[in-house]
């Protein structure tokens, strides 16, 4: 059944079959002609796959991050980071990674990071003099950080098909978060300074104090999410609900730039996005049950241990597996297909569950930024108007500095556990 099942895949996503679709039909497929299950369990197995409470978190963080881009949020987070760093050559370049970093820890979602923002600086780099596809490699690349720094739709994922603790993941994420956001400010200075760009940067800078005090609002967010989550307020699913909540406050009543006649667009753009999720979720589910009560996973590990024999080995080939799925297959469908198999394994090797959970969710990552898949290449490109092409010279050098940053994360557990081990 599960070469059916595999060569099924293959073929439906050969011929470009959504990645939902072909997980759902391959399942139905081996369901029907190689086993003796009947198609009841399709269904079954769907709606238990999506019977856990956590996963409420993820139409809310969808909406939260959806309300937050319609109510100013974007325009006044982007002024912030250019009262901080837009004052050196290249800062208006370093501000579309700060700002990523600060509008990933409210919406939890690169694609929203990459069109909010990106509407606002990839026009703002080309009229201060970078190449288009530079400045749409620059804003692809920083908004990956939205699957790291908390709230991350990605590591709930993780903790609820692996049964990891949510809330030891969002901590966990902000350090690789902050690494790699550190990694790319400083490639983006050195760069900016050999190369000549952003000499013109200075201009349009709002002063720090007055460009906080219009986006106190909307910085408060994190603070109130994250905190409530640790000093035991609320769970990671009911902070979920209070971002909504506290969005459509700022948006509406602080900001003021959030109208009854906005509400119906996002809440559809907002329904849309779940539902795309939820369905993968759902046929993942199906596919991961059908794995299982075939005994691969038992297989896989078996083959593993016999030929890996310590965990840096094992974790050199998952990072170069995972950089191939990532290429190709979505980050949600990946987690919940292959982490019920790896976590495990990985265990056994002495690797903490939440330490792979970062491991693993940093490699998809990078699939997001990576054709011939690259969701947030798609974003970049619809937002800068040019091809793929266009950007992948530029776009090397920057997976090369997440790929560092990634072997730094995978080797020096610290980086992920530091946080969790101070506070649990």
């Amino acid at each position: 059944m599960n070469l059916a099942i595999g060569l099924s895949l293959v073929i439906l996503f050969a011929v470009g079959v959504p990645i939902a679709v072909s997980i759902l039909l391959a399942s139905i497929i081996g369901i029907e002609y190689f086993s003796s299950l009947p198609l009841l369990m399709v269904p079954q197995q769907m709606f238990v796959g999506l019977d856990h409470f956590p996963l409420m978190a993820i139409p809310f963080f969808i909406l939260a991050g959806n309300l937050m881009a319609g109510g100013g949020i974007s325009s006044r987070l982007v002024d912030l980071a250019k009262s901080i760093v837009g004052g050196v050559q290249g800062g208006l370049a370093m501000s579309c990674v700060l700002t990523c970093m600060m509008f990933a820890a409210v919406s939890g979602s690169s694609v929203a990071t990459t069109f909010a923002i990106g509407a606002i600086l990839i026009p703002a780099m080309v009229r201060h003099g970078y190449p288009k596809p530079l400045a749409a490699s620059i804003q692809a690349s920083s908004a990956e950080l939205g699957v790291l720094i908390p709230p991350s739709i990605p590591l709930i994922l993780f903790g609820v098909s692996t049964n990891t603790s949510i809330g030891q993941l969002f901590i966990a994420g902000i350090g690789p978060g902050l690494l790699i956001g550190g990694a790319l400010l400083a490639f983006l200075y050195l760069f900016c300074k050999l190369r000549g760009y952003g000499l013109q940067d200075r201009e349009d800078r709002s002063e720090f104090r007055v460009a906080f005090r219009r986006a106190w609002a909307a910085m408060l967010m994190p603070v109130v999410v994250i905190g409530g989550i640790y000093g035991g307020i609320f769970t990671p699913t009911e902070a979920a609900a209070v971002a909504v909540f506290y969005a459509l406050v700022v948006g509406g009543l602080v900001y003021r730039e959030l109208t009854l006649a906005d509400l119906g667009p996002i809440l559809r753009q907002s329904v849309l996005s779940t539902a795309a999720v939820m369905l993968i979720i759902a046929a993942a589910a199906l596919f991961s049950f059908l794995i299982s009560r075939s005994g691969l996973p038992r297989e896989v590990a078996g083959w593993v241990t016999t030929v890996f024999d310590s965990p840096w080995t094992f974790l050199l080939a998952v990072n170069v597996l995972l950089l191939g799925v990532g290429m190709f297959i979505e980050t949600g469908a990946a987690i919940l297909v292959l982490a019920p198999i790896l976590t495990p394994i990985a265990v056994q090797f002495g690797v903490q569950p939440v330490h792979f959970g970062l491991i693993m969710v940093v490699n998809l990552a990078l699939g997001m930024i990576t054709p011939p898949l690259g969701v947030n290449l798609f974003a970049a490109c619809a937002v800068a108007r040019i091809s793929i092409d266009q950007m992948l010279p530029h776009l090397v050098r920057f997976v090369l500095v997440v790929l560092t940053c990634l072997m730094a994360i995978t080797y020096m557990p610290w980086i992920s556990m530091g946080l969790v081990n101070l506070l649990y």
